[in-house]
């Protein structure tokens, strides 16, 4: 397979699952790394999360990377493992600690088999108390504050998309190509773990250092406000034909260019923004009726000629018709089981393979292929198969327990 991205030559083993550590290898494989994804026997956990079948996640993340399936609780597995790594440039996987031991997937037993390699651990916590524990995205988001804030009905709420766990994909691949720059060679770098945890705290700082400010400078701990709850007018209204038009305003000229947008007279009891703060019902009242009398796209365009910023509030179903998504393209067009999809790609061109994207792999889709990279004769592959070493892909067995069109519940 060949690939002209900016990280073309170079192999990545991943050995992820869910989230994490396929988000990261993902942008590594958008950037022309060849991916090598190790999946058990049963395949990783993704591929079966829709009616036994992949999910969206599985879809966006893993596409383009090649699927070894391999039972690396057996010798012959891992012994082929122990080949591909010799032969790798990364090894990057998220297992928890126990498991990462138990399969020989350290940073110790992988130099030994390759001195140069860049290994990277994507765990729950970081060096601490709490190392061994495993922590997921929406506990890392309680340990570390972003749940406290965010409630539904009272009640402390995980966000919907799982992003401290695509941050850390993001930072992995910041270590992983500083690393590949470091022409020390320092086995430090190279030996690359964090946690989710960490990860949690580092997004959180602003809003923990807030807090810090707010107890010295008030006497006691008090939260910062979302600017949605600290700045009226700043928000999603209905406009009068029942879309929703999200507005961002932060200062005192964005209120009087909205003003001048929607056709409200000056008031000057909401001039500044302590004005506006104690008179909050009234800001509320005014935005939200002057928004009312327009269908969105009067009121839009209104807007965008004052300056204001704004945009229409999309369900998932029409973000990739918006213009902006199309021109140019934003996404690839994958195919995959009698399916479409468009797949939104890593957003710096600059960097990115521009070759067509394959689709993303059956599950051992390229055992074989890669078994024969590193040796091993056909004889030799069909005993591993048989032994339940490896796995090849069954295209007959459907992808999902139901067809198209029929209910997913």
């Amino acid at each position: 397979m060949s690939q002209t991205g900016v990280l073309a030559g170079k192999r990545v083993i991943e050995l992820g699952s869910m989230i994490a550590a396929p988000f990261a290898t993902h942008i590594l494989d958008e950037m022309g790394a060849e991916v090598i994804k190790i999946e058990p026997p049963e395949g990783e956990t993704t591929r079966h999360l829709v009616r036994g079948g992949p999910s969206g996640t599985f879809i966006a993340y893993n596409r383009g990377k090649r699927s070894l399936c391999l039972n690396l609780q057996s010798q012959e597995g891992q012994a082929a493992f122990k080949k591909l790594v010799a032969s790798a440039d990364v090894v990057l996987h998220n297992l928890s600690p126990g498991a990462a031991r138990k399969l020989g997937v350290t940073w110790e037993a992988c130099r030994a088999l390759n001195s140069d390699i860049i290994f990277c651990h994507i765990k729950g916590y970081g060096p601490g108390p709490m190392a061994e524990e495993i922590a997921s995205n929406p506990i890392a988001e309680a340990a570390t504050g972003v749940m406290f804030s965010n409630r539904i009905n009272g009640r402390p709420s995980r966000l919907g998309p799982s992003y401290l766990d695509q941050f850390a994909g993001c930072y992995a691949v910041i270590a992983v190509l500083a690393a590949m720059l470091d022409k020390s060679g320092d086995p430090q770098r190279r030996n690359i773990e964090f946690g989710l945890y960490e990860t949690g705290l580092h997004i959180a700082a602003r809003d923990l250092v807030g807090v810090q400010l707010k107890s010295q400078l008030l006497g006691r701990p008090e939260t910062e406000p979302s600017p949605e709850f600290s700045i009226p007018g700043y928000g999603a209204y209905e406009t009068r034909d029942g879309r929703w038009i999200y507005l961002v305003m932060l200062s005192d000229e964005h209120w009087r260019r909205f003003c001048r947008a929607a056709g409200l007279e000056a008031d000057p009891e909401l001039a500044t923004l302590r004005d506006r703060r104690r008179n909050r019902e009234k800001v509320e009242t005014v935005v939200a009726g002057a928004v009312a009398k327009f269908d969105y796209d009067a009121i839009s365009a209104k807007l965008a000629a004052e300056g204001v910023g704004h945009t229409e509030v999309l369900s998932a179903d029409r973000v990739l018709d918006a213009p902006q998504a199309r021109e140019p393209k934003k996404y690839a067009e994958i195919a995959f089981a009698d399916y479409q999809f468009q797949s939104p790609d890593f957003p710096v061109a600059a960097c990115r393979d521009p070759s067509p994207v394959p689709e993303p792999p059956h599950l051992g889709a390229q055992t074989r292929d890669v078994l024969r990279e590193l040796g091993y004769s056909e004889e030799q592959i069909d005993v591993m198969l048989q032994a339940g070493a490896a796995v090849a892909a069954n295209y007959d067995k459907p992808l999902w327990a139901k067809v198209k069109g029929t209910d997913l519940s």
